[in-house]
């Protein structure tokens, strides 16, 4: 009984070759050409084919241990610490756990020990086809902003947000968590990104209304020839910022991408240190995750220029991420703000006249300032002036005897008409 040999397509290939060399239809260097080997190497091959046959073609390796081979206890050990304690850990995340525990184990081959054990399975997705968008060639010349709403603190928690800002190029990351996407947050995480790095050239967003408004311009932006802005617009025109809408997610796929990221890793973190509050999740944010996630994952830029800007001297970012609006100086020099009064004071240069506007600007941690001409004003919160009240009806007197009405006589005047009336005397 003939003994089978199992081979590769490679191996294969090579049997067919040398059997047309033995059979004097090619040369050995003539095979040499066409199986891409040295023709040292392939003489070899062929020598080894004629003394042993189709077993001498077969990779001298196969059916034994690697060289490179983990043992089993320390297989046995890996895949109990899966088990235990990176139960939902996809494997490229865990083999980076495990390295930090000692336990050093290529993600790949971590993959098919799991795969094997059954604590992992192949995830395919379906494809659709978009139009591939290259990468800015500039570090700050594109910058997407995008909030990711998700349950980060386990399904028994309420969901909260994840403000995320993600450099186009280079794929650097700042992040900030907190209950909604407002525009007191994506400032903040503006304000963070701009202290690090510098003013970015163009913010990449959804048309959130936050970002975006559709509301009608009022006179003065009509008088002005500008276009109705949130209060976060008006702070990136003030930055000289440039804001771009996208029309769809698929648009802005890498901050998408970067919540896939965060969704996975920064979860499983939280998790396993036991963290459940907005403040502690910011808190292990800024100290290291996400500078991490750039060491990791961010690439060097097509092009050495940065396209960042200095923030100017002159300008506060305090007073550019705030909250702005117009209001009307009245007769006694107050104005009115959230339903609160404030009054004037008296200065040294000239204050707003009765009818002219005032700027109320309400900073991100609460204070206000009041601004005319680029000049601060003084004034102080006064009590809100009393409203005319309707006149109270006054309550009838209590009396003792009830009143009977008066009835006229019968030769009273008003019974008689005025034939009946005295004549009158002329003087």
């Amino acid at each position: 009984m003939e003994r089978q040999v199992l081979m590769s397509r490679k191996e294969a290939r090579r049997k067919v070759e040398f059997e047309g060399v033995k059979a004097g239809r090619m040369s050995i260097r003539e095979v040499s050409r066409r199986l891409g080997l040295s023709y040292r190497q392939c003489r070899r091959s062929y020598a080894r084919y004629r003394e042993q046959g189709d077993q001498g073609l077969v990779h001298r390796s196969r059916g034994r241990p690697s060289n490179r081979g983990k043992p089993l206890e320390f297989k046995d050990e890996v895949l109990a610490r899966c088990r235990e304690k990176y139960k939902d850990h996809g494997p490229t995340l865990a083999a980076e756990e495990l390295a930090k525990d000692g336990c050093v184990v290529d993600h790949e081959t971590l993959r098919r020990w799991l795969m094997a054990d059954g604590q992992w399975q192949r995830h395919r997705r379906g494809r659709k086809h978009r139009a591939r968008r290259e990468r800015r060639a500039h570090f700050g010349e594109l910058v997407q902003l995008d909030g990711s709403h998700h349950h980060w603190f386990g399904d028994d928690h309420d969901q909260c947000c994840l403000n995320d800002m993600v450099d186009d190029a280079t794929g650097a990351t700042m992040a900030r968590m907190a209950g909604q996407e407002t525009t007191e947050v994506c400032m903040r995480v503006l304000w963070q990104w701009i202290e690090t790095y510098g003013i970015p050239k163009a913010l990449y967003t959804d048309k959130k209304n936050v970002f975006v408004t559709d509301r009608a311009p009022t006179i003065e932006e009509q008088l002005a020839g500008q276009k109705p802005m949130t209060a976060f617009g008006k702070a990136c025109s003030k930055l000289a910022i440039e804001m771009i809408t996208a029309h769809s997610p698929q648009a802005k796929g890498r901050v998408e991408r970067k919540h896939a990221v965060y969704q996975d890793r920064f979860v499983k973190l939280l998790k396993r240190k036991g963290i459940t509050t907005i403040e502690q999740a910011n808190e292990l944010l800024n100290d290291g995750f996400v500078d991490a996630l750039n060491d990791k994952f961010a690439t060097p830029p097509a092009s050495e220029q940065n396209f960042h800007r200095p923030l100017p001297k002159k300008l506060s970012l305090s007073e550019v991420l705030c909250y702005e609006e117009t209001r009307t100086v009245c007769n006694d020099w107050t104005i009115r703000y959230d339903n609160r009064f404030f009054q004037l004071l008296k200065a040294k240069s000239r204050l707003p006249r009765p009818g002219e506007k005032v700027i109320v600007r309400r900073l991100l941690d609460g204070s206000l300032q009041i601004v005319y001409r680029e000049r601060k004003l003084r004034f102080k919160a006064i009590a809100q002036p009393e409203t005319r009240q309707e006149k109270k009806t006054l309550e009838p007197t209590m009396r003792t005897t009830t009143r009977t009405p008066y009835i006229p006589p019968p030769d009273h005047p008003w019974r008689r008409g005025k034939r009946a009336a005295a004549p009158r005397t002329k003087r």
